[in-house]
């Protein structure tokens, strides 16, 4: 447990408190977390109903083909790779992920579009590291006395201006290389979702991460969703215990019918785990009765309800959708955790022009037949994975128009470095923050690929790549080919963002997020909380985080009701002590470290 853990409760349960039937459970969000949930419950014996507002499964989790090629739109790493169910999930599904170590480094392009050298490159992203480890140790051991107003960025900003124990008094450094480090620390918004002057250094430290390497799904997360997904698409076990309901948006929720106090008191000034009670009082499980109410007007009631919609759809939605209103502390709890804005674009070339001899004729190299990835046809020039970097670091660019008071650094990743037979002449780029809005807003309601969409993304873009190896606008290898961009921000079922992060001003987010893991005590009137923001410390905001949410909502919902779970369900009901940390070296980051991607 965390130094700067201050508020944790624990709750017993009483036997009159386990309920004596059979429930039927309705899970709301067939995302990572719904599904889990949805399996646990399906093979403890429970009824289960999951109602989906789209017309597919997945949530965040989705993949589309964009010139030629399936991509994911969601999450496409797996953070930490010791005792993570998704890893598992991809090793038992045959799904390759790729170690970045194993495509080299990152390039960097500073503020004034030239190339730094590799050197410098290295350099400049071993520091930053070294200084993101120091904040997270920092943070981790004096959360209580920092202030909530102190920012990740200022904490660099001040480390910039002391002596480092090599001695070197950095206040005097050369303007422009503290200059250089402040832009490499920001590379660290993708991972953060949000502008690292925003990222609260008080709770810097729930951005923990799982022991283990950082890997990069190479061939999406199509197959790992499909396993997932198994109970929920097939219809459960052979009871058929499983009930989808696609295209079905459930709009309202009403617990006035459970038997149970209401929580809504500010009575209790720490709810975050209530004591659970039978819903009537004499312990038959017959007082829970929540319920439902879809778009269309349909009303359905169950003995208990798990809403795993996202952090972003609670905050919109949590005046409307609740009756009674929800406790107090739980609603603070959801508006003080921050949801971020991270999207991406992929931008698809005939070839992969950078990857290129830099003596080559690139005239000559404008064949499609060029796949990019190292292997050639027809006698186009090859490629050579080793000419250029995984990843190109763009820092905020003074050569493209954009308000001075954010920070448009870009980075960007070559899926031409992928494993055989998953590379494509395509760069994905990581778009976060107030750029990221300002992206979404600019094509939200264009048709994907049409000529106006492709030329909003086409001025973005161009800047950046245009500053690759062999790059020629004449050259056609150099022109994109297709275009895709994620519009999360304009995604009401998303929660109109990315994940769960932690801003400047937030007060007690470890305790924030322990109120959401327990519904502020709703439990007992049948309503729970599962998905990424209510997951394990170690795994906010990522697609482990909402797996073993779900699951631990499922083990707690069994143990109401005394069903044993299966073998496989690891988290306890604690929901919290789950997964090897991991344990931050400054010495030996991976690749995604060096990069701002993952801790």
């Amino acid at each position: 447990m965390q130094n700067a853990l201050r508020h944790a409760a624990t709750s017993t349960k009483s036997p009159s408190s386990i309920k004596k039937k059979m429930p039927h459970v309705a899970v709301i969000g067939a995302g990572v977390a719904g599904l889990r949930c949805s399996d646990v419950l399906a093979r403890s014996g429970c009824h289960v109903t999951v109602f989906e507002a789209r017309s597919r499964i997945g949530g965040r989790v989705h993949q589309v083909e964009s010139g030629g090629h399936l991509v994911d739109m969601g999450p496409n790493w797996i953070h930490g790779t010791q005792g993570n169910p998704i890893m598992h999930l991809a090793e038992k599904t045959r799904t390759i992920v790729m170690e970045p170590e194993e495509a080299g480094g990152a390039a960097l392009i500073d503020s004034d579009g030239q190339r730094r050298s590799d050197a410098e490159a290295v350099e400049l992203s071993g520091k930053v590291w070294e200084m993101v480890v120091d904040a997270f140790k920092y943070s981790d051991e004096n959360s209580a006395s920092i202030d909530p107003q102190r920012s990740l960025y200022e904490y660099f900003r001040e480390q910039l201006s002391t002596k480092d124990d090599d001695g070197i008094d950095h206040e005097n450094d050369n303007d422009k290389r503290r200059q250089d480090l402040l832009h490499e620390a920001q590379m660290w918004g993708p991972f953060v979702g949000d502008s690292v002057e925003t990222q609260s250094l008080k709770f810097f430290f729930l951005e923990e991460c799982i022991e283990g390497e950082n890997v990069f799904v190479a061939d999406t997360y199509k197959n790992i969703l499909n396993e997932i997904g198994k109970a929920v698409t097939s219809g459960g076990d052979k009871d058929n215990n499983v009930v989808l309901k696609l295209d079905t948006e459930v709009v309202h929720f009403d617990t006035t019918s459970s038997g149970s106090t209401s929580t809504s008191s500010t009575s209790n000034p720490n709810p975050i785990l209530l004591q659970p009670v039978p819903g009537d009082g004499d312990g038959n499980g017959n007082g829970n009765r929540v319920t439902v109410t879809t778009s269309t007007g349909e009303t359905h009631t169950f003995d208990e309800v798990v809403i795993t919609c996202p952090l972003g759809w609670l905050k919109r939605n949590l005046t409307r959708a609740f009756t009674p209103p929800l406790p107090t502390r739980l609603s603070q709890a959801i508006t003080h955790i921050n949801y971020g804005r991270l999207e991406k674009l992929y931008v698809t070339f005939p070839s992969a022009f950078w990857l290129r001899d830099s003596d080559s004729d690139s005239d000559s190299d404008s064949s499609p037949k060029n796949n990019g990835n190292g292997n050639n046809k027809n006698n186009a020039v090859s490629t050579n994975q080793n000419n250029y970097p995984l990843f190109t670091h763009y820092h905020d660019p003074k050569y493209v128009s954009h308000p001075q008071d954010e920070a448009w650094n870009q980075s960007v990743m070559s899926l031409a470095h992928m494993p055989s037979p998953h590379a494509h002449p395509t760069l994905l780029f990581y778009v976060y923050g107030a750029c990221g809005t300002h992206m979404v807003n600019a094509v939200q309601d264009l048709e994907q690929h049409s000529e106006q969409y492709n030329q909003v993304l086409t001025t973005f873009s161009e800047p950046y790549y245009s500053r690759l190896p062999t790059y020629r606008a004449s050259d056609p290898a150099c022109k994109p080919s297709s275009f895709l961009m994620t519009t999360w921000q304009a995604d009401r079922f998303a929660g109109n963002g990315s994940y769960c992060n932690f801003q400047v001003g937030l007060e007690r987010g470890d305790e924030d997020i322990q109120v959401m893991r327990a519904a502020g005590g709703l439990t007992s009137q049948g309503l729970w909380l599962a998905g990424e923001h209510t997951a394990p410390f170690i795994a906010l905001g990522t697609t482990t985080g909402a797996w073993w949410s779900g699951e631990g909502v499922a083990r707690r919902i069994c143990d109401t009701y005394a069903l044993a779970v299966p073998e496989d369900v690891a988290v306890p009901e604690d929901g919290e002590s789950v997964g090897l940390k991991k344990q931050l070296d400054s010495e030996n980051p991976d690749a995604a470290n060096l990069n701002g991607l993952a801790i």
